[in-house]
């Protein structure tokens, strides 16, 4: 009889125990529904806000609205001054440097010396004799004229005291030596007048100007050369660094920037797009724009530009397994940011929004 009682109870006992495993799988199972429910809807939000899809992301890095300008000089020697500092804003042909070249100085002087020099020549052949030498020459020849009409008078004279019998063969010759000296005297004197009243000649004149134009060259080429000197702004823009300072010298056979500026008025990011990928951007293409440096703060902006020819990687990620051998193709991308001092060059990763 216990015997029976006992095989009884076993079978009771197990299926109690089944029972409760039931509820408690029932009661774990409706716990992990209402929480992967409670999840599902405290994601809805989040995912309704998260905006358009990535479709691509590519290195890139910040640049002014012009790409950095290196700036040297035209000149040989040593700098004198810098007149900027790095930070500076500064307009299209303000002076940055000088290059201290006195030697030009005192060759602009004496080029500009022979060129009035050869504009004085000149202008003594175009005006001709001056008045006191033409007074000279007609009082020469008025005084040749009287000289040559006495010694006419005199040998007529002597001609008909010759005829008469009154003087001999020989003072009459005399005489008549006389009047020949005085003729040929007045015929110079007369040519002298008309040298001195000539107009100047056709080819002193074209030799004359030559000279002129000549030194004026030479003052306009000693003139451009002490020009670059003159270290100026080829843009309007910010100077972003300077490379030299006063004292030391600088070379155009072997020429290194003074300094850098660029125009950074307005920012924009010059990405390189993937051989591969290139079919995904268009122009007008929003995209957003990260860097470690900015760390929280994320940027937009919008395609610009897609250049026409695929190039060579310049912009490194560091990564080792970055692949340098691919071509890509730049884009240009114009950052909605306007007060944010992002320094130019700055290495940041660009998504392309689909």
């Amino acid at each position: 009889m216990r015997s029976l009682i006992k095989n009884h109870k076993l079978p009771a006992i197990m299926i109690v125990l089944l029972l409760v495993s039931v509820f408690v799988f029932a009661s774990f199972s409706r716990l992990r529904l209402n929480a992967a429910n409670a999840s599902l809807g405290a994601n809805d939000e989040p995912n309704r806000e998260a905006g358009p899809e990535v479709v691509l992301a590519c290195p890139g890095r910040v640049e002014g609205a012009s790409e950095v300008i290196n700036v040297g000089a035209g000149a040989d020697g040593v700098i004198a001054e810098i007149r900027v500092v790095e930070g500076q804003a500064v307009h299209a042909g303000d002076v940055l440097a000088v290059i201290s070249r006195r030697d030009l100085n005192a060759e602009l002087s004496a080029a500009r010396a022979h060129a009035e020099a050869a504009r004085q020549a000149r202008a003594r052949i175009l005006r001709g004799s001056r008045d006191e030498e033409r007074r000279k020459a007609e009082a020469e020849v008025s005084a040749i004229q009287a000289m040559q009409r006495q010694a006419q008078l005199r040998y007529d004279r002597y001609e008909k005291l010759f005829r008469q019998g009154v003087i001999s063969e020989d003072q009459l010759d005399e005489a008549k030596k006389n009047l020949d000296v005085a003729e040929a005297d007045l015929r110079a004197t007369v040519k002298h007048k008309e040298l001195v009243d000539a107009p100047p000649l056709p080819e002193e004149l074209e030799r004359a100007t030559a000279e002129v134009r000549a030194a004026d060259e030479r003052v306009r080429g000693v003139t451009e050369q002490l020009e670059k000197v003159f270290v100026k702004a080829p843009i309007s823009g910010t100077v972003l660094k300077t490379f030299m300072r006063p004292g030391e010298t600088f070379s155009t056979f072997t020429p290194q920037p003074i300094l850098s500026l660029a125009d950074v008025s307005s920012l924009r990011v010059r990405a390189e797009v993937d051989e591969r990928d290139v079919a995904r951007i268009q122009v007008g293409q929003r995209v957003t724009v990260r860097s470690d440096g900015l760390q929280s703060v994320r940027l937009t902006g919008t395609v610009k530009s897609v250049a026409s020819q695929m190039g060579r990687k310049k912009v490194r990620t560091g990564d080792p397994a970055e692949k340098a051998d691919r071509d890509v193709l730049e884009v240009l991308i114009d950052l909605d940011v306007k007060d944010k001092a992002l320094p130019v060059g700055l290495r940041v990763t660009t998504q392309f929004l689909k």
